[in-house]
């Protein structure tokens, strides 16, 4: 299907705005009034642009308080959508978005409601423009979809048709037997379909629509099941939408273009009318790599944990440090990094890493150029929103191999491994702060992975959302997190928790090996007192090693972390049926991580 966005949704200039709709992959837009208003070319030289870059000008909106009001107020409307009809034709735009009154002198009359948009049909006719009316969540007397169309149906007239709008039906609480009425409009009266999903939050309606809208797939809506009963009346005409956020407003316009596009891709592969390659769901961890300018700090921290340098890469300066199942990269190649040390890039081991990397640039992934001797593994990469390199790695269907980028390493003498860490258990990333939304979005769609619950986590300055995506057993888990403070090194850090069946062992191991792990406040301890019992001296080992605990329904959670080394530190972790991250226990971590500086 046609996919249009509207230029309130995008950041920047109207040129700017419309350049990035294009690049993403965009068929048109809706001009949003405001954008043409503060744009130095003239509707033609807009309209012209459009053209260059392949766009059609699918809505000019909004226009606002025409109906329903008193014949003196009714005339001033007209006069000024005479003028709006002449400017579209200049701008080439056929259709216009009149939303529900929300005018103090509107009155309760669908009549009067019916009659004056039947005049404004008529002359928006002349002009060869049509009507959609919408309802507005919060209009003052027209409210809902199935009311808008309601008058649309009693004006009868050819010009005159409604816009379904997502965020204005499903704001309001719609169960599905609400939206049944929708059936009952024929699909050629439906002259526009905008669409936008939301988080679920307990606010009034206009500041939730002006500020929190998202794309489909990045919110709390059944936004799909909506579409599906619109195309079912027979509409073809495109996918719109129409988001506000103060988020999307001060990001980067090209970046956001392309996440709306890849929501519009995902929701027509939702309700059946468009096919990508399907999703392939990484079944493991193949490695996580490390970029740094000076690998002595991080092997001193991976030597501490127990890991061995195995192998190194024949061609790079890329070492491999492996310990159980855990495998670990270091890359020194990266020594222009201003931040230090950083996690640049996960390998994911796939049943079909070509598929996999189908999928992902299907679905408008950057794919990553690699560098590589003619004896190297071919291995696809593409980039995630916050910069991450995702390898796609091949791994065996049956018995567990060894994935073919280990043939791209050379083995070297080592001693062995200290047995306790057997493998990864998580990733957590922390993204941009305009890239959460985003961020969501693209793991569970080129991954195929499973988003949990999204909670926020207190930080000494401010929050800190987090929402983790996983396989279904477990064996890829990927904490995304945005924190409080953009310009903070210890906010910013990421981090990789490694599984071990014995973290009081492993703590005592790292500690002997001259490893640090971040100290913990003896009120903490205190708390966990209160609220759990323990046996006689486990609370008391806990508190010398810094290892914290929680509990959930289904089992309980140790886990301790070491200190920062450029942007990143490391937790060992002990999962004994529990399904969190530790989410409890993450306020006493942040803190313990702003009141100490990161070993750089």
């Amino acid at each position: 299907m046609r996919t249009s966005i509207a230029t309130v949704s995008l950041s920047g200039s109207l040129t700017e705005k419309l350049t990035a709709a294009s690049r993403a992959g965009f068929d048109g837009v809706e001009i949003f009034e405001n954008d043409l208003l503060a744009s130095p070319l003239s509707p033609e030289e807009i309209r012209a642009r459009c053209v260059d870059l392949g766009l059609t000008v699918d809505l000019y909106q909004p226009m606002r308080d025409i109906e329903a009001v008193p014949a003196g107020e009714f005339d001033r409307n007209l006069r000024r959508a005479r003028h709006k009809f002449e400017l579209m034709g200049r701008l080439g735009a056929n259709t216009v978005l009149v939303c529900s009154s929300v005018h103090p002198l509107a009155v309760d009359d669908d009549a009067l409601a019916a009659s004056q948009l039947r005049q404004l049909a008529d002359a928006a006719q002349e002009f060869g423009i049509r009507v959609a009316y919408e309802a507005l969540a919060w209009g003052r007397h027209v409210s809902t979809y199935d009311h808008a169309w309601r008058i649309v149906e009693a004006a009868d007239h050819p010009a005159l048709g409604t816009c379904l709008d997502s965020f204005h039906i499903l704001s309001r609480g719609s169960a599905p037997e609400d939206l049944d009425g929708i059936a009952d409009i024929p699909g050629e009266k439906i002259f526009f379909l905008q669409l936008a999903d939301a988080p679920l939050l307990a606010m009034d309606v206009l500041q939730w629509s002006r500020h929190y809208r998202c794309f489909p797939g990045q919110g709390g809506f059944d936004v799909a099941d909506l579409v599906r009963r619109v195309l079912h009346t027979g509409y073809d005409g495109p996918l719109s939408l129409e988001v506000f956020n103060d988020v999307f407003r001060q990001a980067e316009a090209g970046p956001t273009a392309v996440d709306a596009h890849r929501s519009l891709l995902v929701l027509q592969e939702t309700v059946g009318v468009a096919a990508p390659p399907a999703p392939v769901v990484p079944t493991g961890v193949a490695f996580a790599e490390l970029v740094t300018p000076d690998a002595e700090p991080v092997s001193a921290l991976l030597g501490a944990l127990g890991f061995a340098r195995t192998a190194r890469h024949r061609s790079k300066p890329v070492d491999l440090w492996q310990q159980g199942e855990a495998r670990i990269l270091v890359n020194t190649a990266g020594a222009a990094r201003r931040d230090g040390t950083g996690l640049a890039a996960i390998g994911v081991e796939s049943p079909d890493p070509a598929g996999a990397a189908r999928r992902a640039e299907a679905l408008l992934a950057p794919v990553l150029p690699r560098r590589r001797a003619p004896q190297d593994a071919v291995l696809d990469a593409v980039a995630a929103p916050d910069g991450t390199e995702l390898f796609f790695c091949s791994a065996a269907d049956g018995e567990r191999q060894l994935p073919d980028w280990r043939a791209d390493f050379t083995d070297v003498e080592h001693e062995a491994a200290t047995p306790g860490v057997h493998r990864i258990d998580h990733l957590a990333l922390t993204q941009p702060w305009h890239h959460f939304d985003e961020a969501t979005l693209f793991h569970r769609s080129v991954l195929g992975l499973h988003a949990q619950e999204s909670v926020d986590v207190a930080d000494p300055y401010g929050l800190m959302r987090s929402r983790a995506v996983t396989n279904a057993d477990g064996s890829v888990r990927i904490a995304l997190s945005v924190g409080a403070a953009p310009t903070d090194d210890t906010v910013h850090a990421q981090h990789i928790a490694l599984a071990t069946d014995d973290v009081v062992a492993a703590a005592r191991r790292f500690r002997k090996a001259g490893g640090r792990l971040l100290p913990i406040p003896a009120n903490y301890y205190d708390d966990l007192a209160a609220r759990h019992e323990f046996a006689d001296g486990e609370l008391e080992t806990y508190r010398e090693l810094g290892i914290l605990y929680d509990r959930d329904a289904h089992g309980e959670f140790r886990h301790c972390y070491t200190v920062t080394v450029g942007r990143v530190f490391f937790e060992l972790v002990q999962r004994d049926g529990y399904r969190g991250y530790g989410a409890q226990n993450a306020p006493v971590r942040l803190a313990a991580q702003h009141a100490g500086r990161p070993v750089r």
